[in-house]
């Protein structure tokens, strides 16, 4: 720890290059997605909220048509080869669109715009998955309760960057240039996720729980993912951890839709209102990443800093249900997404630093993608119900409330699971590397 920036983060002198390959990669995958997100929310209110909760399952079903495509080339290709082949297909269907618009700018419509709402919800799980995977996978636990959360400044730094980058190009060179600009990022990210594998830190013997050699393929089924979550109980708490998180969000996002909705404001005032959110959710992630970024987890452990979440979310609602303002609704999504995304996000992913390495791409794009969006169809479907019944924002808290409690309760089981089995891992690598003394001797 010689520097000052080395203890304020907590890194170590040899860990720097990775660490700051790691965010500039994080950068570059949201700088790509906040580029083209206000677009997507305003194309996708085209249609209706109520279409909204349809594309919503959608998403869901094409994600889940795509996860065991997903398996095949994980099972079958190297790493590095699996995560360049998923990143430039989007870079290939971001070009796809961009000459669409650009040649036939006619069939833009309703229809178009709910094709790529669908397309970027998909887009963007396997970006972000893809990723986590890849740090939990060049990481140990340690790292990651360390600098996680370090790493995900330089995806928050993208999520700024991608808005106010698209407020300045999308007058003067158009929207469809926006494509071409998200593309180069994510070309860029590629090029940090190769420099990232190129590097790899050092771990300890008892860190390490792939079974396989880091450049052989993971081999397996393409279900292997799916039968993998119903075999491990703690696989199993990680799905239900995120289906909750997911209706949670979805609860955040429709009442968003509906108070926006209720502004009766045109497609460029909803755009803009759109971006508006999002920069204050973004400032307020950034401001509690550079407080607490690599200190949070070491200090009060992973079962409180998951359950953070859940206890923010159980306060929001009950406020929401008690104010109901738009700006209400503003704080609390700047509050719950901020620490979703600081705090919670980074210490979610230390708890697949313990599982092997297949179940590191296969089981968490299942859960990742597919039980994200299961969630956010049973968070829009309820909603929507409540909404129906003329029930109101109490009627969401009802259900948010007690959903919080029951989150914050799998949050700490999760938490101390993920210590046992990484306190067994090393005492099995112990009790390995003895018995291979003892062989030699």
């Amino acid at each position: 720890m010689g520097s000052p920036l080395q203890h304020l983060f907590n890194v170590r002198r040899e860990e720097i290059w990775p660490v700051l390959l790691a965010a500039s990669f994080f950068f570059c995958v949201l700088t790509a997605l906040m580029v083209l997100r206000p677009a997507r929310e305003s194309l996708g209110m085209q249609g209706g909220i109520e279409a909204v909760r349809w594309l919503f399952i959608g998403t869901a079903l094409i994600t889940l048509s795509l996860n065991p495509l997903f398996g095949l080339l994980v099972s079958r290709l190297r790493r590095m080869q699996f995560i360049s082949v998923t990143y430039l297909f989007f870079v290939c269907s971001l070009l796809t669109f961009y000459l669409i618009m650009l040649l036939s700018p006619q069939v833009i419509g309703v229809v178009t715009g709910q094709i790529f709402y669908v397309w970027f919800s998909v887009f963007n799980l396997f970006a972000t998955m893809l990723f986590w995977a890849l740090m939990a996978d060049r990481f140990s636990l340690d790292q990651g309760k360390r600098f996680f959360g370090l790493i995900a400044v330089g995806g928050t730094c993208g999520a700024i960057f991608g808005p106010w980058l698209a407020s300045m190009l999308a007058s003067p060179l158009g929207t469809p240039a926006l494509l071409l600009i998200a593309s180069g990022f994510l070309l860029l990210a590629l090029a940090a996720a190769w420099g990232i594998s190129r590097i790899q830190p050092e771990q300890s013997a008892a860190t390490v729980t792939a079974t396989v050699a880091a450049d052989e393929r993971i081999g397996g089924s393409a279900w292997e993912g799916f039968n993998a979550v119903f075999r491990s109980s703690y696989l199993l708490g990680i799905t239900g951890y995120v289906l909750i998180l997911a209706v949670m969000a979805t609860f955040i996002y429709f009442t968003k839709l509906q108070m926006v909705a209720d502004q009766n404001a045109g497609l460029d005032s909803r755009t803009t209102l759109f971006a508006q959110i999002d920069l204050i959710t973004q400032i307020a992630t950034l401001v509690m990443q550079v407080v607490v970024a690599g200190h949070l987890m070491k200090r009060v452990g992973v079962p409180v800093t998951l359950a953070l979440l859940p206890l923010t979310a159980l306060l929001g609602f009950v406020g929401l249900a008690l104010v109901g303002s738009l700006a209400a609704l503003i704080v609390f999504e700047a509050s719950f997404r901020g620490v979703q995304r600081a705090i919670m996000r980074p210490a979610r992913e230390t708890l697949f630093t313990v599982v092997r390495r297949e179940d590191k791409y296969k089981a968490k794009a299942f859960i990742d993608t597919f039980i994200y969006r299961g969630g956010d169809v049973a968070g829009a479907q309820v909603e929507g119900l409540l909404g129906r019944l003329g029930m109101g924002l109490a009627a969401v808290a009802s259900v948010a409330v007690p959903l919080a409690l029951v989150w914050a309760v799998l949050a700490l089981w999760l938490g101390r699971t993920q210590r046992r089995i990484a306190a067994q891992t090393r005492a099995d690598s112990i009790g390995n590397e003895e018995a291979g003394h003892i062989r030699t001797l």
